[in-house]
């Protein structure tokens, strides 16, 4: 039998403390009566001989030290799930907010997931296409993988997280079932309006469940968000057998959240006064992405973060970079020349492309083609460095191509149509038809029968109808 407990012992913030507890426990789900006929939910996050910390999700708005009623429910938090969650639209903490009524379902599941077993893990293998060049070329995004985006205030990261949402596949061939589940942390309205409309505008809502914590919203709503979602996930991925691709943002409202709360507890706070303990809880997160062996099905990640003052050496870019295999880098430079997206290719990487691209998962070449044009782009940093001190008219020819070639690459290749949805194919051709600006002799990183294959001969400038979609090479096929 659960016992009630009558009023409170202290109030601070989104916290509250109820002293002379019995048989608690961390995490556990905690229900309050405000005056009879309000009901909150909150969760244990510290315990102290016979004091509980509660973290009250729906903030402590009208809440006294006399007026509230409070009973342990003796579990953890737990959400219904169920695959008619797929075109629904949630709040932060599971509950339905499109007027379609609740789920049905008896099957429940901790928020908090279970950890994989390291030997049943499956290594990550087969891509996810994007339908942008700058990412499925170059930094490809693997089944089962985590890959963030780093951005920052102002850029196009809400807009590139929608078009991934609209475009993202298993490949033109794959007949495996595909989900997305998204998530949002600290949106403004319009932003939480914009998303809802465009994938309902693109008719893709039905294979999406969207949880939207809005800024508005309790802040301690913010730290459950990712992990409603992420259960749900796991739930499609592995009992549904779908791969299903979680979009998280913004990570960085995550952890101000997590600031905030620890800063209320009286917590020592680290650096930049986040709490010590804010890599373990970014890991709790990303590690849940991966592919169990034997199970069909996967979760892949992608969160995207903004970096404040676009300092990728902050703690919350610097330790997701320690725990993720790789990270996609937006460029404010870029986003002024009207590039979209504006990808910064150099600082960019996805550490497991290698062994989910090639012959068999998307064609053979593609590995060689990307190392040719990080190469090549490279170079173009060096040739703009030496026109700016001796003039553009002194450079030599080959430098005067890779300047050609730079512009030509990031306006067609990183750059593209905001609707534009590029097949691998597609993408693979685009990087050769650049490559062609520039003489063989400069192809250091490709094979002779690759280049034999595929290179269509060198040009000294390329137009529009070389561009044209749907375009492809004569070998290829």
């Amino acid at each position: 039998m659960s016992i009630e407990y009558l009023g409170l012992s202290n109030i601070n913030g989104p916290l509250v403390a109820l002293e002379g507890v019995q048989d608690a426990f961390f995490d556990e789900i905690v229900e309050f009566v405000v005056d009879h006929d309000t009901h909150k939910l909150g969760r244990i996050v510290e315990l102290n001989e016979d004091k509980a910390i509660i973290q009250v999700f729906e903030g402590t708005e009208n809440m006294s030290l006399e007026n509230t009623h409070t009973k342990l429910t003796g579990r953890p938090m737990e959400i219904a799930v169920s695959e008619d969650m797929l075109g629904r639209t949630f709040d932060g903490i599971a509950n339905p907010i499109d007027g379609l009524g609740p789920i049905v379902s008896t099957d429940f599941r901790d928020v908090n997931g279970l950890p994989l077993n390291p030997v049943k893990r499956e290594y990550p293998r087969n891509y996810i296409r994007t339908g942008f060049s700058a990412i499925d070329g170059l930094t490809t995004l693997i089944r089962g993988q985590k890959l963030p985006i780093f951005s920052g205030d102002g850029l196009p990261h809400d807009q590139l997280a929608a078009q991934i949402v609209k475009q993202a596949s298993l490949g033109d061939n794959s007949d495996e079932e595909f989900a997305i589940v998204f998530g949002a942390m600290g949106v403004k309205h319009d932003v939480a309006d914009y998303f809802r409309k465009t994938f309902e505008e693109s008719g893709v809502s039905d294979h999406v469940a969207m949880f939207l914590n809005l800024a508005n919203d309790p802040v301690v709503e913010r730290l459950i968000t990712p992990r409603v979602a992420l259960t749900v996930a796991e739930y499609l991925a592995f009992e549904c057998h779908k791969h299903i691709l979680v979009i998280l943002t913004d990570m960085t409202s995550f952890c101000e959240a997590l600031r905030e709360v620890s800063s209320s507890k009286g917590e020592i706070p680290s650096r930049k006064g986040y709490p010590g303990y804010l890599y373990s809880e970014l890991a709790t997160i990303y590690e849940r992405a991966g592919i169990i062996d034997g199970v069909k099905g996967s979760v892949t990640q992608l969160p995207i973060l903004t970096m404040p003052n676009d300092d990728i050496t902050h703690p919350i870019p610097d330790l997701t970079g320690y725990i993720t295999e790789g990270q996609i880098v937006l460029d404010r430079n870029l986003n002024g020349q009207s590039i979209y997206p504006p990808i910064s290719v150099l600082p960019s990487l996805s550490r497991l492309m290698k062994d989910g691209i090639g012959e068999g998962f998307t064609r053979e070449d593609h590995q060689s083609l990307a190392n040719q044009l990080f190469a090549s782009y490279a170079k173009v940093g060096d040739a703009r460095s030496l026109a700016s001190v001796i003039g553009e008219d002194e450079l030599s020819d080959i430098d005067k191509k890779y300047l050609v070639f730079g512009q030509e690459f990031e306006h067609r290749y990183v750059g593209q149509g905001e609707g534009e949805n590029r097949s691998i194919s597609e993408t693979l051709n685009l990087g050769w038809k650049l490559l062609s600006l520039l003489p063989v002799s400069e192809l250091d990183r490709l094979d002779p029968k690759l280049i034999e294959k595929y290179y269509p001969g060198e040009v000294t400038e390329l137009k529009d109808e070389d561009f044209a979609k749907g375009d492809t090479t004569e070998d290829e096929e």
